[in-house]
């Protein structure tokens, strides 16, 4: 097995925005427009995810699996909105949760986290 690569560390946080470790790429606290609309924050989100897998070489269709954190589990439509404009039929799995988040800006702060896997393997 190859080395494990540790990339975008945050040292105050303590957590690193993505690891490799042989084929998968492990994707994590993917967010963005925090304090805007819940469709602004799910495609920052995702932006901020596309900018993590080009440091890899990767894009979204890439990526095979996806925990979404939502404020608010009654804006799942919108974020299906999104995912079938990004992601264009080339879905990954997923798993929505619904969370009360502990980040700054309170209920109107953070409605969004995304953290994914992405395989680096061919499909067949």
């Amino acid at each position: 097995m190859s080395n494990i690569i540790r990339g975008d560390v945050n040292d105050e946080e303590a957590q690193s925005g993505y690891v490799e470790a042989g084929d998968f790429v492990f994707l994590s606290y993917c967010v963005g427009n925090v304090g805007k609309s819940v469709e602004e924050q799910i495609n920052g989100a995702l932006d901020h995810m596309e900018k993590r897998l080009a440091e890899v070489d990767l894009k979204l269709s890439d990526v095979v699996k996806l925990d979404i954190l939502l404020r608010d589990a009654w804006n799942i439509p919108i974020m299906e909105k999104v995912f079938k404009e990004r992601f264009g039929g080339v879905y990954p799995a997923r798993k929505t949760i619904s969370t009360d988040f502990a980040h700054v800006g309170g209920p109107d702060g953070l409605q969004v986290q995304i953290d994914g896997i992405a395989y680096r393997g061919k499909e067949d």
